[in-house]
């Protein structure tokens, strides 16, 4: 299966989506610097503000616990039980 193009960080992204997408790709574990960071650059620049704070509040649980409420070894805290984390959830079955 090919890996679909992932667009470039474009100038016009609000400045928060691109801090994000930073902070996605350089969280500290190679597995969700990945994860999040390919999920960030595709999916963030679509993102309503809401879920864009949904996202945000994820990435401050810390890399251990996302990476573990991902893999399914974890229960998830239900403030992070949102369409977002759903939606990293699908994409990481993608790839």
């Amino acid at each position: 299966m090919s890996t679909p193009a992932v667009p470039p960080v474009m100038p016009e992204l609000s400045n928060r989506v691109r801090r994000l997408i930073y902070q996605a790709s350089y969280t500290g574990m190679k597995e969700t610097d990945l994860l999040l960071g390919r999920f960030a650059r595709i999916h963030l620049p679509y993102l309503s503000e809401p879920d864009l704070t949904d996202f945000e509040n994820l990435l401050e649980a810390g890399d251990p616990a996302i990476y573990e409420w991902v893999m399914g070894n974890a229960p998830l805290p239900k403030a992070y039980d949102t369409p977002v984390f759903h939606l990293i959830k699908e994409f990481k079955k993608q790839y």
